[in-house]
């Protein structure tokens, strides 16, 4: 295995860009399903009514933030994976893959008790008093979709580190179809389903993640490839030391997701204090966003596999190459969807909504939502070199540095105290990813010269 892996050392930039395009691809398509998925869901809740559309964009800014740090904890696996892989261990992996099965099903039941509690306070809020009632029952359906979620994060990382990313590209863009086709006919109540509205698609959303987990597990118990990951998983007993690995290796990521997404989430707190079409707005943009974040991470989560195969090796110059490498290629794509955003910004915003009010407060968050993009395409891809090291630590600190420390009194600061409102929300954005961006710079580079020097 250790042959294979260095054949694939990149040499020349060129062969750097080819091996990240080929584990990337996958990933972006699954990502761009994603999107569809988003897409279609905003497009038919928008369709359906106003405060629909204000309800849903409430109750996901607050599930995001579970949703991500879930993701985030499920990531601290791919690095180890990924090593695993380079050595050619198989049965390492397997029970690490254990181990994290054991971990991650206990951060969501973890994350389920505490939305669980939190859904008795969703009107102290602030948000509009006509949104409550949908949104509650929105809420607590979501609530049921964090356990198969988390199962399917575990088996997709393994899959990710293994370089295996067309397996899980297949299984979501499968959950990606239910889930539209569950939209379209429980939210509109065609071919005799009942009307649902909102609760419609949050069905349709626990009925697509269930199916996810469900077939991802099937495949690793039924197909060759990985047969030396299923024995071990199946029969052999992970340890309170590998789940200390993993939780250690998780735990930074997931707090740095969360204070990440956590920043956007109350980004839509704040507007849902000027009112629902401010909120639907940043609904509507925060959609749009996704066409750059989603294509970006993709890319990212190549550049983490690679630096986790050449960690293994203790491949420093690889790892450099990579990172690179994958920044020259997600810069690309960002100067792609900002051109995108500024062209098409008219026909994207009226994609989801009909409501004249809701496009006019919409359209003046493009020109922010663009100026961020090349910050926060930096920060994934640096963010990912380090997940890929597995030296996630620093992680912690940078985040609450950027988000909490300078994004959270920049955002009031900007759409309170300067009356900017969600317009004001969304510039405070590129202030935070900036500072994150530079720190994460820093930090990769002494990160790799220590390692070089056997620290």
């Amino acid at each position: 295995m250790k042959d294979i892996i260095r054949k694939l050392t990149p040499d020349s930039y060129f062969q750097s860009y080819v091996s990240l395009l080929k584990i990337g691809f996958p990933v972006l398509v699954t990502q761009l399903g994603i999107i569809l998925v988003s897409f279609a869901d905003t497009m038919m809740v928008g369709a359906y009514g106003l405060n629909e559309l204000a309800a849903s964009a409430f109750v996901n800014s607050l599930f995001l933030i579970v949703i991500v740090m879930l993701l985030g904890f499920a990531g601290g696996v791919t690095p180890l994976i990924g090593a695993l892989y380079g050595k050619g261990n198989h049965t390492e992996g397997g029970i690490m893959l254990r181990a994290s099965l054991q971990v991650n099903t206990i951060m969501a039941i973890s994350f389920m008790v505490i939305m669980s509690g939190l859904y008795f306070f969703l009107d102290c809020f602030g948000q509009d008093p006509e949104i409550l009632p949908i949104a509650r029952r929105y809420y607590l359906i979501i609530l049921f979709t964090l356990i198969p979620m988390a199962i399917f994060n575990c088996f997709q990382q393994t899959a990710n580190g293994t370089t295996d990313t067309a397996t899980p590209m297949w299984i979501i863009l499968c959950a990606d179809t239910i889930n539209i086709i569950g939209n379209y006919l429980l939210i509109f109540g065609k071919f005799g389903c009942p009307e649902l509205g909102l609760a419609g698609a949050g069905i349709s959303t626990l009925v697509a993640r269930t199916f996810a987990a469900i077939t991802i597990v099937a495949v690793f118990a039924f197909r060759k490839r990985y047969k030396p990951y299923w024995e071990p998983l199946k029969t052999s007993h992970a340890g309170k030391e590998r789940r200390l690995k993993v939780w250690n290796t998780s735990y930074p990521l997931m707090i740095q997701s969360g204070v990440e997404c956590g920043l956007w989430s109350a980004g839509a707190v704040v507007s849902g204090w000027f009112g629902k079409v401010q909120l639907g707005a940043y609904q509507v943009v925060n959609t749009i966003s996704q066409l750059g974040f989603m294509t970006y991470m993709s890319f990212g989560w190549a550049v983490s596999i690679r630096v986790a195969n050449f960690t293994g090796l203790k491949d420093y110059r690889s790892i450099r190459k990579s990172t690179y490498a994958g920044l020259h290629l997600i810069l690309v794509l960002c100067v792609i969807a900002s051109l995108g955003f500024y062209f098409f910004a008219d026909q994207l915003v009226t994609l989801f909504t009909s409501e004249q009010a809701v496009v006019a407060a919409a359209l003046p968050l493009i020109l922010p939502l663009i100026l961020y993009q090349f910050c926060d395409a930096t920060q994934l891809t640096y963010v990912n070199a380090l997940r890929g090291t597995s030296e996630v630590r620093p992680l912690l600190w940078i985040s609450i540095v950027g988000y909490l420390v300078v994004g959270i009194p920049l955002l009031y600061f900007m759409a309170v105290t300067l009356g900017l409102q969600t317009v004001g929300v969304y510039y405070s954005f590129s202030g935070a990813l900036t500072v994150t961006a530079l720190l994460l710079i820093f930090v990769y580079r002494r990160v790799l010269k220590a390692k070089e020097c056997g620290k």
